[in-house]
């Protein structure tokens, strides 16, 4: 989910393990596109490598025709792709702190700890 958000240029792409914090899914794939249409492309892109790739649809999709804020359920994954104004103001990945969070992008996975996120 992660690389298929990359592949559309998605920003600031973080992975928060969810296990043993909710029952509803155990990861989330927060990241932002520049506009609505690019939040839109993001999205589309990983519901076409999942379906084509894993032949896996999302349970629950909402949001696509705003593209504002699209929320993609996969049941054991949610995927929220926002738009910079909508990610600064839910801040999901930082409601989460307390969950491992690990950063995808730039070639590189890095492991932080929420907590010393702030």
């Amino acid at each position: 989910m992660a690389e298929a958000a990359a592949d559309k240029k998605a920003t600031d792409i973080v992975i928060v393990d969810l296990r043993g914090l909710v029952d509803y899914t155990d990861y989330m794939v927060v990241c932002t596109g520049n506009t609505p249409r690019q939040t839109k492309a993001i999205s589309d892109e990983i519901r076409r490598v999942l379906k084509e790739d894993h032949r896996i649809m999302p349970r629950r999709a909402e949001g696509e025709r705003e593209g504002e804020w699209v929320l993609l359920d996969y049941l054991d994954a949610v995927v929220h792709v926002f738009t910079p104004q909508a990610r600064d103001f839910y801040r999901l990945d930082r409601l989460w702190r307390e969950a491992p969070q690990r950063a995808f992008g730039d070639g590189e996975g890095v492991e932080r700890a929420a907590a010393s996120s702030s």
